[in-house]
This record gives C-alpha cells, structure tokens and sequence, in this order.
C-alpha cells in the first residue's frame, strides 16, 4: 500500500529526517511514535506530499508520489493534526468544494457526504458556516472531508486531538472498519495507550531515524522487555526511562 525508502529532509545543515525506510500493508493500522522534535511531523508532510523530501522515495498504491503526485495524492486521505478550513463556507459547500478537486461530483457523491456527516455526528450542522464550529467539529469535519474520496490509506497526524471520549471511540472504530476493508491508516500519535488499543505494528522514531519497528511483541523483544506496556518500551526506546523515573520520584 505504502513503501518508504530512505526518506530524508535536511533544512540547512540541520538533518530533520534520516533515511526512514518502512511499508504499510493493505488492512494494517500503522503507528508512527516519537517524542517532540524526533522528525514525526515533518515525515507525515512528506508523504502527504506537503513537502519536498531532500531524499529517497514514496510509493504510494503503487505510484511514486514524486514522479506521479496526482495519482498518489488521489489514493491518500490526508487529517492533519489541525484542521484548516475555509471557514466563510458551510460544511456542504467545503465538501463539494472538495469533491470538485477530486473530480468526484455527483449525485452519489453527495449522498456520501450526508452519510459521512451523518456518521461523524455533525450532520445537524452541514448548513452551518464552519467558523461556528468548535474545534472538535472542526476536526470531525476534516476526517469526514478525507474519507470523502474513497481514499486507499488515511495519514493521520493526532487524530484524537480536540475529540471527547465519543468521538475518539468512534475515530477508532472507523479505523478499525477502514482497515478491515482493505484499506490502510499510518497514524502518528502521542497517546500509547491508543497505539496499543488499535495499532497492528508500530515504528518509533528518535533525532530523525527509526530506532525499532513491529508489532508490540517484537519491540519488547528488542528492547529486553517481555511483558511490558507500550509506554515503558517508548521510553527505553527513545532513551526517555531516567526522565520517567525523575518524574516519577517527585512528591508534588
């Protein structure tokens, strides 16, 4: 579905991303780990195309995103971890607006998007100018508009940001029935409790580089750690564990 190859991207003399290598499988929710800085966001523009890697390449459903970015870009459902939306517009207006891009106007198109509304729970408010939203409708609007496309993989930047505890369940259970169809989610996110809950395998990214790849078994396996829940593996991974322990002796 996905294949990464030796992806980089250097600002100035400053390597941000260093040679990430990893594939996405058809029906697998992949998790994309790191602390703050590690180079998560800036890997997740580049494949969704927002930026231009310094290196290496992304083949997505088979086309190279450089080489072909229409037809790469047409297979990707894109949620960013903050919603931009034209906000003078109505949900509806935003999503033909949408459709319209994607070539994908019509009759058919249209019942979707109620149905999507519908799902996401803001079909209510699809008249509605989108600066009325809260920030959580905002962010069920953007996952509506990238599911609109009958997209093969979703890139999903925090998906649960913003969301209260529904809406969080339902964003998994969409997932779960996104990939159990045949499709596939790269999702990063700072909440491991989600990644455990929901995530086939996992990579962990540390000062630009993928230091462990895998399922849950397979990284406690490589870090010496059978057993072990997600949070402790990331932070020995990641070389966070003393910093836990500090945090966790302090009396406040």
């Amino acid at each position: 579905m996905m294949q990464v190859r030796e992806l980089s991207k250097r600002f100035g003399t400053f390597l941000a991303v260093d040679g990430v290598t990893l594939n996405v499988n058809r029906g697998e929710i992949f998790g994309f780990l790191g602390p703050n800085g590690a180079g998560k966001t800036t890997t997740i523009k580049m494949l969704a195309g927002l930026m231009k890697p310094s290196g290496g390449r992304v083949i997505i459903d088979g086309w190279d995103l450089a080489e072909h970015p229409q037809e790469a870009k047409k297979a990707v459902g894109f949620i960013p971890d903050r919603p931009f939306l034209y906000e003078k517009l109505t949900a509806l207006e935003f999503l033909r607006f949408l459709a319209g891009l994607y070539g994908c106007s019509s009759h058919a198109t249209d019942e979707r998007m109620t149905s999507l509304l519908r799902l996401f729970g803001i079909e209510e408010w699809k008249d509605e100018l989108i600066e009325s939203f809260s920030h959580g409708m905002k962010q069920r609007l953007v996952m509506v508009s990238a599911f609109l496309h009958r997209p093969r993989i979703i890139i999903v930047d925090e998906p649960m940001v913003g969301l209260d505890p529904g809406g969080a369940r339902l964003v998994k259970e969409v997932f779960r029935n996104f990939s159990s169809r045949g499709g596939a989610v790269f999702m990063s996110t700072h909440t491991l409790e989600v990644a455990e809950e929901v995530c086939d395998r996992i990579a962990i990214i540390h000062e630009g580089r993928i230091v462990a790849s895998g399922t849950i078994d397979e990284l406690r396996q490589k870090a010496g750690s059978e057993g072990v829940r997600l949070e402790a593996l990331f932070f020995k991974l990641t070389g966070g564990e003393e910093e836990r322990r500090l945090v966790e002796s302090l009396q406040f």
